[in-house]
């Protein structure tokens, strides 16, 4: 195994295991204190909410459109063999550890399907009555992976990406 490949999957093993704690604490504290926390009045909530669908809900509410927590899971794992794939073939750390990033993200939530049939999310951040959609420490890993992905696709020399394919 390179380096590099030791790099991202020691950074997703990593991100799995911060999201699963911070899950599980974060769970058994809310459960116990009703539900939600107000942390930053007006700004910051710890909240409980089941997310039965892909990022932000989608395709997981009730009627059509709803799909099952092994199919999401299967996507997420299929995603993963395809990233470590890719990731055996990379030259670059930054996009050793990008894909590290959604690894760990994505086995993170395939853990909490598996566990609870649905991802456990607890970060409600909102202003003036506007909420962004509740989120956790695997979903922060795969939109910061991905946002490095995209960084370094616009901001990469060409000949460079010809190597990592």
């Amino acid at each position: 195994m390179t380096p590099l490949v030791r790099l991202g999957m020691g950074l997703a093993v990593a991100v799995a295991i911060v999201d699963q704690v911070s899950k599980h604490l974060l769970k058994a504290l809310l459960t116990e204190r009703g539900g939600a926390i107000e942390v930053i009045p007006g700004f910051f909530d710890l909240v409980t909410v089941w997310n039965r669908g892909v990022s932000f809900g989608m395709l997981g509410g009730d009627g059509i459109g709803v799909l099952p927590p092994w199919m999401l899971s299967a996507v997420a794992v299929a995603i993963s063999i395809a990233l470590f794939l890719w990731l055996r073939r990379i030259t670059l750390r930054w996009t050793a550890m990008a894909i590290g990033l959604v690894i760990g993200g994505a086995v993170g939530n395939v853990i909490d399907r598996a566990l609870w049939g649905a991802v456990f999310d607890f970060a409600d951040f909102h202003v003036s009555g506007w909420h962004w959609p509740a989120f956790n420490v695997a979903d922060a890993a795969i939109v910061l992976g991905v946002a490095a992905l995209l960084v370094e696709s616009v901001f990469r020399p060409q000949e460079s990406r010809r190597r990592d394919g």
